[in-house]
């Protein structure tokens, strides 16, 4: 039973939702990039330490501060408990998500595979799993809570669901403009794909694990198992080796199969049906425009 303060609401300036907006993004951001940047400070002023030990500090340091930011902010600006990143349930959808990522990915290359632009060429290292485990929990955890929880969830209170769907896909698009071999169609897809379909996730269970999971998944596959750059990083080798050879549309070119024709069709497809299923479920908001929010979950 919610207590009389979590049932009021927001409260005078947080009442609008874009001062929220405003402050979520802000402080989960800084969050975000202040671990990347203590990483980075330490692999450069403390060489002593080993690389994989700094890179698992940080994505739990992501994963940890940015959790507990954003309970905080939640219980500050709205006046409740942040349900939508609640421990019941986490473990079984984190994992579930993960699976999904996974099985989503293994479909890219198998369409990969089908159009001749993927071949098997053996199998490869485990040196980098660490490095890509860590990688992609920071991610997971740094992202969706940001983009999710702070992003989409705030537009989808004052333009409701497809609308944040579009303006939040588009800013995750643009925020990858400027990774490693980003182009424009490589953010377009970004936005398509993972801004579309992380969205999706969450607003078919109300929940930021399933994303986080799915995030996961799909970076630690892409990554860890076929070697590829994720979102432009650099590849650094996986369990297979699988090279890509033909046109960028098809292989994503040097930001990763990620921004190939064939990602984007299958996450889109995937986007879809779980969209119907949040309409289905009754987690459908629909269009409207109005500046003072509720604090919706």
């Amino acid at each position: 039973m919610s207590d009389t303060t979590e049932a009021s609401g927001p409260r005078g300036l947080w009442g609008f939702w874009l001062s929220r907006f405003v402050v979520f993004f802000v402080v989960l951001a800084a969050v975000y990039i202040g671990c990347q940047v203590g990483r980075g400070a330490l692999l450069r002023y403390e060489p002593g330490i080993p690389r994989n030990a700094v890179l698992l500090g940080e994505g739990f340091a992501i994963a940890l501060l940015a959790t507990s930011a954003y309970r905080l902010l939640v219980r500050w600006t709205e006046h409740r408990s942040a349900t939508e990143l609640g421990f019941r349930g986490a473990i079984p959808l984190a994992l579930g998500g993960a699976a999904i990522g996974l099985v989503l990915f293994l479909a890219v290359y198998a369409g990969l595979f089908a159009l001749g632009v993927a071949s098997f060429a053996g199998w490869g290292t485990t040196e980098n799993l660490l490095a890509m485990f860590a990688g992609a929990f920071g991610a997971a955890f740094g992202e969706e809570i940001l983009m999710r929880g702070g992003v989409f969830r705030l537009l989808e209170e004052g333009f409701g669901t497809i609308i944040a769907v579009v303006l939040s896909g588009a800013l995750f698009g643009f925020l990858h403009s400027g990774n490693p071999g980003a182009t424009l169609e490589s953010s377009v897809a970004i936005a398509l794909e993972a801004g579309v379909l992380l969205a999706a996730a969450y607003a078919v269970t109300r929940s930021l694990w399933l994303p986080i999971g799915l995030h996961f998944g799909w970076n630690f596959t892409e990554g860890g198992i076929f070697g590829e750059a994720v979102s432009g990083g650099a590849s650094k080798g996986g369990l297979i080796h699988a090279p890509l050879l033909g046109p960028d549309a098809l292989t994503g070119g040097q930001f990763g199969p990620e921004a190939s024709i064939v990602a984007v069709s299958i996450s889109f497809v995937a986007s879809l049906v779980m969209l119907v299923l949040a309409a289905q479920r009754g987690h459908w908001k629909p269009v409207r425009f109005r500046l003072r929010g509720a604090g919706e979950a």
